[in-house]
């Protein structure tokens, strides 16, 4: 949805027109024009859009770099436990 150009001149001029005062005028065409850089619902839905996705995206990572880890950690305990039954059974304390 395409707009024109916000003219900050020609609406402080409008405002005069109607009777505000000069000062006035200009301050509140001023604060329109800086309005005009503030984001809009599409804007805002966009952003939420691409936030879930990223959001998906390291989810995904996450799940992946934790099943990696609990492979890790599960190995390293069957490597301890045989090492343990080793030193049992080197020792002969299942008499």
């Amino acid at each position: 949805m395409a707009s024109a150009a916000f003219n900050m001149f020609k609406a402080a001029h409008a405002l005069e027109s109607a009777g505000v005062e000069r000062a006035q005028a200009e301050a509140i065409a001023e604060a329109v024009q800086r309005r005009q850089n503030y984001a809009t619902r599409p804007h805002v839905a966009r952003l939420g859009s691409a936030a879930r996705a990223e959001l998906r995206e390291l989810r995904a990572e996450l799940r992946a770099d934790m099943a990696a880890l609990e492979m890790r950690l599960t190995n390293r305990m069957y490597v301890g436990a045989i090492g343990l039954a080793a030193l049992v059974a080197a020792f002969g304390l299942f008499k």
